[in-house]
């Protein structure tokens, strides 16, 4: 079968690979369809992702086939169209024990501690397959990120009379906007990029954006008529943005980080205290969030294709990967086309 490794920063490889076989009677045998292209799988090009060795065989937002089960599979059979929760457990922690999935001291997240998606076929615990057989494949391959928005909102606990400022309007900070506009919280939206604001216009209706660029605070405080946000959730992975969090939330308020970056945030206790300010980091998403995801997909509650705007053919992918990283080219999601319906 064929794969693609990334051999080093930089550099896809084609590659093949035997077709695996079941050798744990929990997981099933899957055909990958679709591969949703992410900041992770971006950043591992450029060398530039937290707790990544090479080589590494990429892709964890994905649309798979069964094809085959183990023996002591009962939640799927040969045939269902699903999406990955691409994050296990091997040790059973003191967070695990707790029911935070998403953060087990030996958490091991598909494409990036061990082998992903973008090959053919490959095998995975059932029990993290989530079946949706009334939706394509590609929105199928969508839940994964769209989870982590949803996560990232239930961490902010956001009420009605909430006002959110979601920064970073990347494929994560737009997955955060769906589910902030849910809420029935007013929403605003800041970012660097006057397109990325824009497309957020278009497509998800956001009246207030914030251009980072020119006095953020002073455009907070004009647009909220001298208020402040209650909710700030940071979906950037920069370093000055989110330390600038700090002074964009209204006393009382919580911050949520989405993003991560390698090194400290600081921040001036005193102010912080002035404030009483929440602080939370949210990773990943739960298993309900899955699940509940594709629920609002199957129900028409949310309709996400708009964050399609890129195909690549599968085999395309080594040639044409770095086109996908360049921001001339507006990129908010990417799918690869492993099977072409």
């Amino acid at each position: 079968m064929k794969a693609i490794l990334l051999n080093k920063p930089g550099e896809f490889i084609h590659t093949t690979k035997p077709i695996p076989t079941i050798e744990n009677e929990q997981h099933a045998l899957l055909r990958v369809h679709k591969i949703g292209v992410c900041g992770t799988d971006i950043h591992a090009f450029g060398g530039k992702q937290p707790f990544f060795s090479y080589p590494r065989i990429l892709g964890h937002e994905l649309a798979v086939e069964v094809v085959a089960i183990g023996k002591e599979v009962h939640n799927v059979k040969v045939g269902d169209f699903c999406c990955v929760e691409p994050y296990r457990n091997p040790t059973v922690g003191q967070a695990v024990k707790r029911g935070k999935t998403n953060c087990g001291e030996n958490l091991t997240v598909l494409g990036v501690h061990e082998d992903g998606g973008m090959q053919e076929y490959f095998t995975y615990p059932a029990s993290h397959l989530h079946t949706f057989n009334q939706l394509s494949t590609d929105m199928l391959a969508l839940i994964e990120p769209l989870a982590i928005g949803r996560h990232a909102v239930n961490r902010a606990e956001i009420q009605k009379d909430d006002i959110v400022l979601v920064v970073g309007a990347g494929p994560i900070g737009l997955c955060v906007i769906e589910f902030v506009k849910l809420s029935g919280a007013k929403v605003l939206v800041m970012d660097m990029n006057e397109d990325r604001l824009q497309f957020c216009k278009n497509k998800l209706a956001i009246h207030d954006t914030i251009l980072a660029g020119e006095a953020p605070l002073d455009q907070l405080l004009e647009t909220l008529k001298g208020d402040l946000p209650t909710v700030v959730i940071d979906a950037t992975g920069n370093k000055e943005s989110m330390h600038n969090a700090f002074q964009y939330v209204a006393a009382g308020g919580t911050i949520v980080f989405v993003g991560l970056f390698m090194g400290d945030v600081t921040f001036y206790d005193p102010f912080f205290h002035k404030k009483e300010l929440t602080l939370k980091a949210t990773r990943a998403a739960l298993s309900e969030d899955f699940a509940a995801i594709g629920k609002l997909m199957e129900d028409g509650v949310i309709n996400p294709d708009w964050m399609i705007t890129h195909r690549m053919p599968f085999d395309d992918l080594v040639e044409n990967f770095e086109t996908l990283t360049q921001p001339q080219n507006q990129v908010v999601k990417a799918i690869i086309d492993v099977v072409i319906a």
